[in-house]
């Protein structure tokens, strides 16, 4: 077959320099017809290799009469009911190929984002376990947030996935931020959208910032594409090689490793996060006059134990508010419990599981509580005798007596009429 090289040199030599044909087929030791069909070509010529066929060839018409009643029949399915006796990799490349005749093809636009436009969140669960006392260590969630138009990524460990966590952390972000974009987009995560729907305490929280959590469809990664690549960066370039001593280290290293994550240059929008940064929030809402409700919170009638329960674990509460209703709200930092009007607790909240964090100062109280309690049931119990047939006998008190005959011991000058009347009787 004719080469590149040598189908060029015949056109340059017979066109450009006018040579014979039967000349340029001497000098090149070609023969004349190969000559002809070069000048008669327009085109370089290229190797074409004759199909020999596949073997799948043969099952191809079972194959399709499957698809056409069942489209999206896996591989393996479809291998078992032709009766395929060969590896599955030849079948899986020819289904790439026939299958979208019959499942048809769900093209993609790509979406333009406007500056304050939009906001992408989800939840990272990295791998590395982290000590949070207690001698435990726990798998826990980081809230990562990117914004549409500039790219800004910015994240933040959370202590659980309850929505009151959730939230906090979100509203943490925002704060960093200084501004509110106009859409939230969060998957159905089962605290913010699991039913479909956007839950109540995240519309509460939306509805406070004036803007709006929108749910990406089922089954549809693709619809937060910028957040999922984010996840996988901070999987691959933040995590690595990296040792963390508590959640609050974590978040240190990783606040410090964002800053020069946004400098770098994307790739998809051509510039730098930190450049686009302020043509994206001068777009974006301004922060609400008051903060949206987060952390999670909840109202209980306190017990004899003087113990409320936040997340599995439990915190001491001033014990004179036993028997009262108090509520209790819990931030990502600290516990506070609130009981007529003030403070009863505060705690820093523990991200451990299962534990008990007390106050000396409501323990003090409760064992004085304690004490009082005791001295005052002694002192009820000696003001009690007992009948010889054993029940208990209240002793009355002298001027109880007094009173029931008419006895005066404290006037010092009785009434003279008095005294002659009693001696006459």
């Amino acid at each position: 077959m004719l080469n590149v090289e040598d189908w060029a040199e015949i056109r340059r030599l017979h066109r450009a320099e006018g040579v014979p044909i039967k000349e340029i087929a001497r000098r090149l030791g070609v023969a004349r017809n190969t000559v002809r069909a070069a000048l008669s070509s327009d085109r370089p010529p290229a190797y074409k290799r004759v199909s020999r066929g596949s073997i799948v060839d043969p099952y191809e018409p079972l194959i399709r009469a499957l698809l056409v009643e069942w489209p999206r029949m896996p591989g393996p399915v479809i291998a078992e009911r032709i009766g395929w006796p060969h590896s599955i990799a030849p079948l899986r490349k020819r289904l790439a190929v026939i299958r979208p005749e019959y499942v048809g093809v769900d093209p993609v636009d790509r979406t333009v984002y406007e500056p304050g436009q939009i906001a992408q969140c989800d939840l990272w669960f990295p791998e590395t376990r982290i000590p949070v006392g207690y001698g435990q260590q726990r798998v826990l969630p980081v809230l990562v947030m990117t914004l549409g138009f500039s790219r800004f990524l910015s994240a933040v460990m959370i202590p659980s996935r309850q929505a009151g966590d959730i939230l906090a952390g979100m509203w943490e972000l925002i704060c960093r931020l200084g501004r509110v974009p106009k859409i939230l987009v969060w998957d159905r995560e089962s605290a913010i959208g699991g039913t479909g729907r956007v839950s109540a305490p995240a519309a509460a929280f939306a509805g406070t910032l004036a803007t709006q959590i929108k749910l990406a469809p089922p089954r549809d990664p693709e619809y937060k594409g910028m957040v999922e690549r984010a996840n996988g960066f901070l999987e691959t370039s933040f995590l690595p090689g990296r040792i963390f001593y508590s959640p609050e280290d974590f978040n240190a290293q990783l606040a410090g490793w964002l800053e020069r994550a946004n400098t770098r240059t994307v790739r998809s929008i051509g510039g730098r996060p930190t450049d686009l940064l302020e043509s994206d929030s001068s777009a974006m809402l301004p922060l609400p006059p008051v903060d949206p409700p987060t952390g999670l919170s909840h109202r209980v009638r306190l017990g004899r134990d003087y113990y409320v329960r936040v997340d599995t674990v439990d915190y001491s509460v001033n014990p004179r508010m036993i028997g009262r209703f108090v509520d209790v709200t819990a931030s990502l930092t600290e516990v506070v419990v609130f009981g007529d009007g003030l403070i009863a607790a505060r705690h820093p909240r523990s991200w451990a599981k299962h534990g008990v964090i007390t106050d000396p100062a409501h323990k003090d109280l409760a064992a004085s509580m304690r004490h009082a309690l005791a001295a005052d049931r002694r002192s009820r119990q000696q003001a009690l005798r007992h009948h010889p047939d054993g029940h208990a006998v209240a002793l009355r008190a002298l001027p109880d007596y007094d009173a029931l005959f008419g006895v005066d011991f404290t006037n010092p000058h009785p009434n003279p009429d008095d005294s002659t009347k009693a001696s006459n009787q």
